[in-house]
């Protein structure tokens, strides 16, 4: 091994090293205060709890008592939930109808509809929100189509749903499509020679073969949802999702570490959905691959 490669090795490993510090140390400090029995934060404070004398005689669960305890966490632990699961339901609707419409079939401005679609995810949060202020600021005032007066629902939690499925519905659309270019038609073209009609050919054949893209666009649209709030801000009206309340109690001193457990908690209900969605899609990778 020369002194060149030796040295090039190295100095990727430590710039994958860095790399990890950077993203991973302020969410390290976020752990470490969940932990603190103290309400004061500082880096002083911190550097000496680092070590394991300072960190075992600091180490405490009683802000985990308090913000299970807490009223206004429960109820926004529970509204996010809901928001993420109705966006979810909703996503993996549209996602995969747009999906095979768009796959299966051929028509004028097909590139340019399958570009819109993944539009969404790409524009920036604060626009997106303001457009569905908006829109459905309009839809609440009612508006008229003919003979009938339409009105949409207050602001709340269908408004949150509708303003999440307008990014999530692209991760499934892209996982679904993208499984959909894998497959091709010839499973389905022999089940229907021996007899089988359009529903039965979609339940026995192409929906087990979508089962692990359906259900990996479905956790990473579930997660996308959880932790969203700029988007939130503009739709959920009075309503607090848990990433709304962080935002409004985190500059309070005494709810700072309570802060500190639910942001602790939501770093782990976002990591294990997206690490299931990393593994099945490393797990087709590797079928496909044989």
């Amino acid at each position: 091994m020369t002194v060149g490669s030796r040295l090039s090795r190295v100095a990727l490993r430590l710039t994958a090293a860095a790399t990890l510090v950077f993203l991973y140390v302020p969410i390290l400090i976020v752990v470490i205060y969940a932990f603190n029995d103290s309400k004061n934060q500082s880096w002083s404070g911190l550097i000496d709890r680092l070590g394991l004398n300072g960190f075992a005689q600091t180490f405490s669960f009683r802000w985990f008592e308090a913000a299970i305890q807490n009223d206004q966490v429960r109820e926004s632990f529970l509204l996010s939930v809901q928001a993420a699961l109705g966006a979810t339901v909703v996503a993996l609707i549209l996602g995969s109808a747009a999906a095979f419409a768009v796959h299966r079939h051929r028509f004028f401005g097909r590139d340019g509809i399958s570009f819109i679609l993944v539009l969404p995810i790409a524009l920036p949060g604060i626009v997106t929100g303001m457009a569905l202020n908006a829109a459905m600021n309009a839809g609440i005032d009612g508006f008229d189509i003919g003979p009938l007066h339409i009105t949409t629902p207050d602001f709340g939690i269908a408004t949150i749903v509708v303003g999440h499925a307008t990014f999530c519905v692209v991760v499934v659309y892209n996982n679904v499509v993208a499984r959909l270019r894998r497959l091709g038609r010839s499973l389905e073209e022999a089940s229907m020679d021996l007899g089988a009609d359009t529903w039965q050919t979609f339940r026995r054949i192409t929906l087990p073969a979508l089962a692990t893209a359906l259900f990996a666009g479905a956790l990473l649209a579930f997660a996308l949802s959880f932790d969203e709030i700029i988007v939130t801000t503009f739709t959920a009206g009075t309503e607090q999702t848990l990433p709304i309340w962080i935002f409004a109690n985190f500059r309070l001193p005494n709810a700072r570490p309570i802060v500190n457990v639910v942001a602790l908690a939501m770093i782990l209900l976002s990591l294990i959905p997206v690490y299931v969605s990393a593994r099945l899609a490393g797990a087709e990778s590797v079928a496909s691959a044989r």
